[in-house]
């Protein structure tokens, strides 16, 4: 049934997803549950499978595959195969998770600090760069450690990251607009120092051992940690965080449904749906002007007095 019901979804799951449904399934609960009639599995029953999987430290993996169990067994109910579904019923039976909260400077005076520390990292100059970009751009860590020259319209001065790069539904990826990312002048003076070092190749950042592919996650990561910046300080991601909170509490005048449409979130309203297309590029242009603008600002030790709503 679990298979029958894979090989319905896949079809609009990523290809990541559906690896990872198909790997858990048959690794934590095939050996247990799998010979069983799903009319014949309880709530103990799946329990024991999930808590085998807790024993071994995997909390994030129990939880995962208590919701993949409620899919099959809600399709299970909906095709007549069974008529109860159990992992409803373990909804507090497994350890709570721990959240953790991606590590980001969100602080105007820290955020001096750090950008004071970017523009003077002493290891590689691509991955200065990419740090550099990491900030000004505030995309997502895949998203920058994989663009493309091509992607690139120095002219215009826009970044474009094709929908099937963007994190989204198969259908979106497939027939979604691509996302568009104005660049400030000193993003565009990042990339114009970095064209002749890596200029001849596809990626803007490509991996420092083979050049073929594009940079590791781990690089900034660990260009941070050189810094002196512990993971529960500053993080990749951490950057997208750190521009919507300072924007919101620091810059007046910035409305937010065009920060969300800049970070690339969903937004609900008809003026939200606008600022994603190609027509209102330039209310984010003026987004990012203002936002390189003010991290320079940070950077020379300005003092920033924040926007108070009365």
């Amino acid at each position: 049934m679990a298979r029958e019901f894979y090989a319905t979804q896949r079809s609009g799951w990523s290809e990541s997803y559906a690896a990872k449904w198909l790997r858990l399934m048959e690794r934590d609960l095939f050996p247990w549950l799998g010979a069983l009639p799903l009319r014949d599995v309880s709530a103990p029953i799946l329990l024991s499978a999930l808590q085998r999987v807790e024993a071994r430290g995997a909390h994030d993996t129990a939880h995962a595959l208590r919701q993949y169990a409620g899919q099959v067994y809600r399709n299970g109910i909906a095709t007549g195969r069974c008529d109860r579904n159990p992992a409803a019923a373990l909804s507090d039976a497994l350890k709570p998770l721990k959240v953790r909260h991606m590590g980001a400077v969100l602080d105007p005076k820290k955020a001096g600090e750090l950008m004071r520390d970017l523009h003077g990292y002493v290891g590689q100059p691509v991955t200065r760069a990419a740090l550099l970009l990491s900030a000004f751009t505030f995309q997502r860590p895949g998203n920058i450690r994989a663009m493309e020259w091509a992607e690139i319209d120095s002219e215009r001065a826009l970044w474009t990251i094709p929908a099937a790069k963007m994190k989204r539904t198969v259908h979106g990826k497939v027939n979604g607009r691509p996302h568009l990312v104005p660049l400030a002048p000193q993003a565009l003076a990042v990339l114009k120092d970095l064209r002749p070092l890596t200029g001849h190749g596809r990626y803007v950042f490509p991996s420092m051992l083979t050049g073929e592919a594009c940079m590791s996650e781990n690089t900034i990561r660990a260009a941070l940690r050189r810094m002196g910046y512990a993971n529960d300080e500053m993080t990749a991601h951490g950057f997208r965080a750190m521009a919507r909170t300072l924007m919101v509490e620091h810059l007046p005048g910035i409305d937010p449904d065009v920060i969300e449409a800049q970070l690339a979130h969903g937004k609900s309203g008809p003026l939200g749906m606008a600022y994603d297309r190609a027509e209102y590029v330039a209310h984010r242009r003026e987004l990012m002007v203002k936002w390189a603008d003010y991290l320079d600002r940070l950077r020379a030790g300005a003092e920033v007095i924040p926007i108070r709503a009365a």
